[in-house]
């Protein structure tokens, strides 16, 4: 006698711009690769949402925007992904997170169905990764995380919350991407290297020591350039002041995955890490170990869960 039908759940963007649309994407060669398979779709997209005015009302790309980011409570049936952030302002997926204050289990985790993720790796609610990502060996993603098109991760890395790794970006075996930490397009991590919470590491730079929290590093080798702009250091700061204060529950959901990867809130968003100087700057130094960046958790555990189930295995999301 068969099992139930498979449920098939509505999917609310938060963003409409170039992560959200990309994840609309995402969720649309889901949802055909379960058709291809003869099973229902297991999400329906049903639309984006954006604080946007003159975008509600629209369609992008054939999508509805439903209206402001605060009509999630109106629609208490509907899972959630939030797709917004851009090397301007990173941390703005956290605030926002924060700001919506969803339980964990309202967040999908998105996988596009060309992504290769081991039986032995975990990928946290609300987290993203877009095609052709791998992830090989007892990889650990926490939530909120956003995994741009043709990324490696490789054995025993660590990405803690609401991280952004853009395209092609590659981390050596036993990486630990520190919460908020942005990596940018094409960047080379050399293995055990820590990038550290908040940071922002420029695109194509190869980064063969630690980067410490908060700072923005770019080259070849990486080095640093400056502080992080404002909004990642006030995130840096209200870590530090309050550890536990707006912590998303880092454990996978047990419903729908679908993909995507990163955006703007307030237009279109990049995947590219930012435009950076082919040189140091006037406060460049040489690159040196900066010790272990802070996670802002007194356990000092990133917001990585521990003993999670794997959300996928090689690229098809576990039903």
């Amino acid at each position: 006698m068969s099992g139930p039908r498979p449920r098939t759940d509505d999917l609310l963007i938060v963003g409409a711009g170039g992560f959200a649309r990309e994840t609309a994407q995402a969720v649309r060669d889901a949802a055909a690769a379960d058709v291809a398979r003869g099973r229902p779709p297991r999400c329906r997209l049903a639309g984006h949402l954006d604080d946007d005015p003159a975008l509600h009302g629209r369609d992008v790309d054939g999508v509805p925007v439903l209206g402001g980011c605060d009509r999630v409570h109106a629609l208490p049936a509907a899972r959630v992904v939030v797709c917004v952030g851009s090397p301007r302002d990173y941390a703005v997926r956290a605030r926002l997170v924060r700001r919506l204050g969803l339980p964990a289990d309202r967040y999908a985790t998105v996988v596009h169905p060309t992504a290769v993720v081991s039986a032995s790796s975990v990928v946290g609610a609300g987290s993203v990764l877009l095609a052709h990502c791998v992830l090989t060996a007892a990889v650990r993603v926490g939530a909120h995380v956003a995994v741009m098109p043709h990324t490696v991760l490789t054995h025993d890395d660590e990405v803690g919350d609401f991280a952004t790794l853009a395209s092609g970006v590659r981390l050596g075996g036993g990486v630990r991407v520190e919460r908020g930490a942005y990596v940018g397009a094409g960047a080379l991590v050399r293995e055990s290297v820590r990038v550290g919470a908040w940071s922002l590491t420029g695109m194509g730079s190869t980064v063969l020591a630690d980067v410490p929290a908060g700072e923005v590093w770019a080259g070849s080798p990486a080095r640093r350039l400056r502080a992080a702009d404002p909004p990642a250091l006030g995130e840096l700061h209200a870590a530090a002041a309050a550890p536990d204060e707006g912590r998303p529950d880092p454990r996978p959901h047990d419903g729908p995955a679908t993909h995507d990867g990163p955006g703007s809130d307030n237009g279109p968003a990049t995947s590219d890490g930012p435009a950076s100087p082919g040189g140091p700057g006037s406060q460049d130094r040489p690159a040196t170990p900066g010790g272990p960046a802070s996670s802002g958790r007194p356990d000092g555990s990133n917001g990585i869960g521990t003993g999670l189930r794997p959300e996928t295995r090689m690229g098809s999301p576990v039903a």
